[in-house]
């Protein structure tokens, strides 16, 4: 089971690499405009508010659900610059890695999750697949809001050339 280890290790390796360009991208983007809220984007609609959910997205499937560890809803306000959001995402790192070493070996058995007082039997790898193609789905957003902003989109996809 150590090659599942590795293999998802090195996917979110990627997934990393990728938010990082997004970071880089959203340092070159003003305060305000980072901060501007366009309800057409839903969460709020800003950069910052969608880069927080997405991070609240990781902490409250892996981190609460799969590990079964107490997480708090960060605040949107409580954030304004991308560096302080950089280090939000350290503990979701730290978490999706425990995560892969805790269920490296029953990453396709199902586990017992509770949302919104349900129980759903799903695998932790679904878990995975959810919480990173959400991450993509709402940079995907963030470019576009950027874009929307007068800033010109950066390629970010996992192979650029």
């Amino acid at each position: 089971m150590q090659d599942i280890e590795l293999y998802l290790n090195t996917q979110y390796s990627l997934v990393q690499q990728s938010r990082a360009k997004i970071f880089e991208y959203c340092k070159t983007i003003s305060t305000d405009d980072f901060v501007n809220e366009n309800t057409s984007f839903g969460l709020g609609g800003s950069i910052r508010n969608l880069l927080i959910h997405v991070a609240d997205t990781y902490k409250f499937w892996i981190q609460k659900r799969a590990l079964n560890k107490t997480v708090n809803e960060t605040q949107y306000s409580s954030l304004g610059t991308v560096a302080e959001i950089e280090n939000l995402y350290r503990s979701v790192d730290n978490g999706v890695l425990e995560f892969i070493k805790r269920y490296q070996s029953t990453m396709l058995d199902t586990i017992r999750i509770n949302k919104a007082g349900v129980d759903h039997d799903i695998s932790p790898l679904e878990l995975f697949t959810h919480v990173t193609t959400h991450e993509f789905h709402h940079k995907g957003q963030i470019l576009s809001l950027s874009r929307h902003l007068g800033y010109t989109p950066i390629d970010s996809d996992i192979i650029t050339f």
